[in-house]
């Protein structure tokens, strides 16, 4: 189904055929030509202008005709239902027509000028600030076209100048505009100017106004499909410099429109668990189906608004400073070690591996030794012997550590790259991060040694080198919750026309099916699902009432010694039976600080799908209590630093 952009053809019409003339709306030619009108000649009647004009431009050696681009507008950025999220409004700039011929002096031009901005600035009740020596160049070089001398008019403004007569003249231009403000802002993008106001002597197929182009974001991926094509607008002067014609020869062709996989609505979700309960972090949420991505939140964001027209440079400047750096697109450009996520990973490493059973157990002791280091599971009292389902639900990282390094680290990494980890997602965004899947070259690379046991502890609850991205994560639980299947991910659908031609589509594509059986799919699903749901769960501070969620906590410092950070996750899918929904949540610590994914990822996800399962009815397998006879295992309390 093709989305229709709303709002689209009304605009794009109305830029280019009303304006206010001599306190009358003329409709005789476009918007842009009517802006363009010099005032005639006040000794010439109607009558001789229209002997004049006919046979001089035809017949004159010397008369000189311009061909000048029109500037097309952009096409619109929108979500998957047709919502747009970018998209062109009209501005209005208040701007001086010249007499022609040009024949005024210096002192005459800077006097007629000012005594234009006079009266405007009587009118809109503001000071209009133009040096005498731009209004020079502007008439030296360029005075057959008009003269801005206020852009952007506030609606206030526009209804105090819009009736004034020649030869002033309000033009409309159509600029960009973010509809939703900061939501989606990291992913949209946003435009600049493509180069300063011309003010040189005019050459032909310059545009009538700077254009813009994308900057950041899908803006910037997608610009040359959203630009559109320029029209030409043609201005003819007989030999002595009179204005003779003008005419729109070739109208814009607007920009195609880029329709995303976004759920806006979800994606106004995800931003407002964050900005409620994260100083910086990260949601993605992705249709294990087919690969979608539904929403990709980082946190904090910017509005994209403050780059149009233009953003000064203190601003851009004190958005380069924030030491919470809200330019960083956290979900896809920032990587961070998964912490108990991973486990996912290495249970089914092991599992196919054959080096674990479903019944096998192993004792999660708080501590064991591994060479010459002590390494500690997150619970400080003895949990028993543990099967791989009651592992993963408690989240043992001794039990982990045990089980990886008996798997060994080949049959780990090869399973982290099939899920997708150690490489880029491929979604149409500048800067996407790899992530970091260490291996024994990487680690003679870096630290100059293969991996030793030791690393294998750490990466087998995914700490030490290994690094994700929130979005690598989302992927990943999409794979586990589709029972194995590996969609491209997707976040663009197509590109279509204004008239709802498809220019590109970008079709949903399984890139592979996991070699994973299925007893070893139903023990990670078994596990997620107890994770949340189960007696001894680190995860129940995400469960819902009326759906099943499945889902693994994590948390894992990472930085330098004495700036160490936490990352805190908690990744997995709903529901539970016939997933729709495959999630990661990211909670990044301050420095110091002794955050949990349980505790502060876990809420987060829980708050987006209270809504949007608000009102249904439970669906599924509740929260397991304990059978007679089965000797309840006690809540885990985060006391350390796993999960």
């Amino acid at each position: 189904m093709l989305a229709r952009p709303r709002l689209y053809r009304t605009l794009l019409l109305f830029a280019f055929v009303a304006t206010t003339h001599g306190g009358r709306a003329q409709t005789l030619q476009p918007e842009t030509a009517r802006s363009l009108q010099s005032t005639p000649s006040p000794s010439a009647t109607p009558a001789q202008e229209e002997e004049t004009i006919i046979p001089t431009f035809e017949t004159q050696k010397l008369a000189r005709t311009y061909i000048l681009d029109v500037p097309a507008p952009r096409g619109q950025i929108t979500d998957r239902n047709g919502v747009p999220l970018a998209q062109n409004k009209l501005s209005y700039n208040l701007a001086i027509n010249f007499p022609t011929p040009l024949d005024f002096s210096d002192a005459q031009a800077i006097s007629f000028v000012r005594e234009k901005i006079d009266k405007a600035e009587k009118l809109i009740g503001r000071p209009i600030k133009i040096p005498d020596d731009a209004i020079l160049r502007h008439y030296r070089n360029r005075g057959i076209l008009p003269f801005e001398i206020t852009p952007n008019l506030s609606k206030p403004e526009y209804e105090e100048v819009k009736d004034m007569k020649a030869p002033m003249v309000v033009r409309p231009i159509y600029v960009r505009t973010y509809p939703n403000g900061k939501v989606g802002g990291q992913i949209v993008g946003y435009t600049g100017k493509t180069g300063r106001n011309l003010d040189g002597v005019i050459d032909n197929h310059e545009t009538l106004w700077p254009e813009t182009e994308g900057r950041e974001g899908l803006e910037q991926t997608f610009n040359e499909m959203l630009a559109g094509k320029h029209g030409e607008y043609k201005l003819t002067f007989d030999k002595d410099g009179r204005k003779t014609s003008e005419k729109l020869i070739a109208p814009p062709v607007p920009g195609n429109n880029v329709v995303t996989t976004l759920d806006l609505h979800l994606q106004e979700l995800a931003e407002k668990a964050l900005e409620a309960k994260a100083k910086r972090g990260a949601i993605v949420i992705v249709d294990p189906n087919n690969g979608d991505i539904l929403a990709m939140a980082s946190w904090p964001t910017y509005d994209p608004n403050v780059f149009i027209p233009s953003i000064s440079a203190e601003k851009f400047k004190a958005l380069q400073d924030n030491p919470d750096i809200p330019l960083l697109p956290r979900a896809f450009r920032s990587s961070y070690p998964p912490g108990s996520t991973f486990k996912v990973a290495v249970g089914i490493a092991a599992l196919e591996s054959g080096t674990v059973r479903a019944e096998d157990t192993y004792e999660c002791v708080p501590s064991i030794d591994i060479g010459n280091l002590t390494f500690h599971n997150w619970k400080k009292d003895n949990r028993g012997a543990l099967n791989f389902v009651e592992a993963l639900t408690e989240s043992c990282d001794t039990w982990f550590y045990q089980v990886g390094i008996k798997t060994g680290a080949e049959p780990i990494i090869d399973w982290a790259l099939k899920l997708g980890f150690g490489e880029k997602c491929g979604i149409p965004l500048r800067g996407e991060v790899e992530g970091r899947v260490p291996n024994d070259q990487y680690m003679k690379a870096t630290h100059g040694r293969k991996l030793l046991n030791g690393d294998i502890a750490n990466l087998s609850i995914g700490q030490g080198d290994m690094l994700v991205t929130p979005l690598q994560m989302a992927q990943a639980m999409a794979i586990v919750a589709n029972g194995g299947t590996f969609y491209q991910t997707r976040l663009v659908q197509q590109v279509q026309t204004l008239n709802n031609e498809i220019v590109t589509a970008y079709q949903v594509r399984a890139k592979k099916t996991l070699d994973c059986s299925l007893s070893t799919m139903d023990q990670v699903r078994t596990g997620l699902i107890e994770v949340v749901n189960g007696a001894g769960g680190t995860a129940h501070q995400a469960s819902l009432d009326n759906v099943e969620v499945a889902g693994k906590t994590g948390t894992a410092q990472w930085g330098p010694k004495n700036k160490e950070r936490t990352a805190a996750w908690f990744s997995g899918f709903l529901p539970a039976d016939k997933p729709q929904y495959a999630f990661a949540a990211l909670y990044e610590g301050d420095v110091g600080s002794k955050v949990h994914g349980g505790s502060t990822a876990g809420p987060m996800i829980a708050d987006i799908f209270k809504e949007i399962y608000k009102g249904q009815k439970a669906n599924g397998r509740r929260k397991r209590e304990p059978q007679r006879g089965e000797v309840r295992r006690a809540e885990p309390v985060e006391e350390d630093e796993s999960d």
